[in-house]
């Protein structure tokens, strides 16, 4: 399976929407999981909220660091915000594939409408996004065979 990293500075929102989709809709073709370079330690409410109302399984998601990878290293990381894509590749990742997907941070929206809009376009830009990888895939497959 092709392990996806998919980083985020705080990994509370963006980077967990990430993770959560990509295992729920990709399963047994990608796995994903989500870190911060500087975790918050606590997934934000709405983001966990907003993916529950989406029929996304929450149970167990943390935020974590991106130490908690460095003995099962992704064959792509993905950054999600513009700081986390800035940052210098972690120690031992450096030969890591590296793919930045800027998405907006819905999680600072203070009007409730404007951060509800926010999070189901994050939401289904990042359900696009593995829709196309699970067609390459799938191509992939059907070539090497």
């Amino acid at each position: 399976m092709f392990h996806v990293l998919f980083l985020c500075t705080h990994n509370r929102c963006r980077s967990i929407l990430c993770e959560v989709i990509a295992n729920h809709l990709a399963e047994g073709v990608i796995r994903a999981s989500s870190a911060g370079s500087e975790p918050a330690g606590a997934v934000h409410p709405m983001t966990l909220q907003h993916l529950e109302r989406r029929g996304y399984p929450t149970l167990g998601v943390r935020s974590k660091s991106m130490e908690e990878f460095s003995e099962d290293l992704p064959d792509l990381m993905v950054t999600v915000c513009d700081s986390a894509a800035a940052e210098a590749c972690p120690v031992g990742m450096s030969g890591v594939s590296r793919l930045h997907w800027p998405l907006k941070d819905p999680s600072r929206l203070t009007d409730p409408a404007a951060q509800a809009a926010a999070f189901d376009e994050a939401i289904e830009r990042i359900e696009q996004q593995v829709a196309e990888w699970q067609g390459l895939a799938r191509l992939s497959s059907r070539n090497s065979a």
